[in-house]
């Protein structure tokens, strides 16, 4: 008993740093662009659509309380690493450094504003994705997977691509690349969410292994019993 009791609590460590890793690492990278098949996007939506899929794992297993509040501990990150950056920008650097105070700003900076962006448009995502992702969860009976992560994601996706790109990069560019460059960044993020689809369902696959069937069984039900829905629908 006592495993079963910490297998949750592993799975929900594991989920976690994975998540703050690719989200902090979304936010300091998201100011490079770059170019690939004849479009402009910024370097965050390489990692940025990893969180998505996490946050689908927590909703199917832990409910839209622990997905509220890992939500919440990410904002709070965020605003640490920005406070962080600001904090490292007023010192100045060692003659000996490598890296001068110049080029240390023009990098960092710039993520803060990737970063201050990122915070307002990451709520906002955060919180579509989840209601939407119970509410398709609803409409199914808990199954089709994929309708519910793919259609919450794409959704929350369209409204955070364009909120990020205007507030971080609005002093760079006029509203006619931002338009394009956001287009672009939703685009792309629409093609991840579909073709990430089986890599969700086999992540699926393996934590339903390692939980066991009757810990699964009793985790899903308490996230589907919070939205008061049946508990006797099965996952799938």
């Amino acid at each position: 008993m006592h495993l079963l009791k910490q297998k949750p609590v592993i799975l929900y460590t594991v989920l976690l740093s994975f998540f703050l890793t690719f989200l902090l690492l979304a936010e300091l990278t998201g100011s490079k662009l770059f170019f690939a098949f004849g479009f402009t996007m910024t370097m965050g939506v390489i990692p940025f659509p990893v969180t998505f899929i996490i946050t689908d794992l927590l909703n199917e297993y832990y409910g839209r309380k622990v997905v509220r509040a890992t939500t919440f501990l990410g904002m709070v990150m965020l605003g640490f690493a920005y406070l962080l950056i600001a904090i490292d920008i007023q010192i100045p650097a060692s003659p000996e450094s490598p890296i001068d105070d110049a080029s240390f700003e023009r990098v960092f900076a710039n993520s803060g504003l990737v970063i201050l962006g990122s915070i307002i448009a990451y709520v906002i995502g955060q919180m579509i994705d989840l209601h939407v992702f119970h509410f398709l969860r609803k409409k199914t009976g808990g199954k089709h997977i994929w309708l519910r992560a793919t259609g919450s994601t794409i959704i929350s996706q369209l409204i955070d691509s364009y909120v990020v790109i205007f507030i971080a990069l609005g002093k760079y560019h006029p509203v006619p690349k931002l338009v394009a460059i956001a287009n672009t960044n939703f685009l792309y993020k629409l093609g991840v969410a579909i073709l990430i689809t089986p890599v969700l369902y086999a992540i699926h696959i393996y934590v339903d292994r390692y939980l066991g069937e009757t810990l699964k069984t009793q985790m899903f039900k308490a996230a589907m019993e919070e939205e008061g829905m049946e508990s006797t629908i099965q996952p799938g």
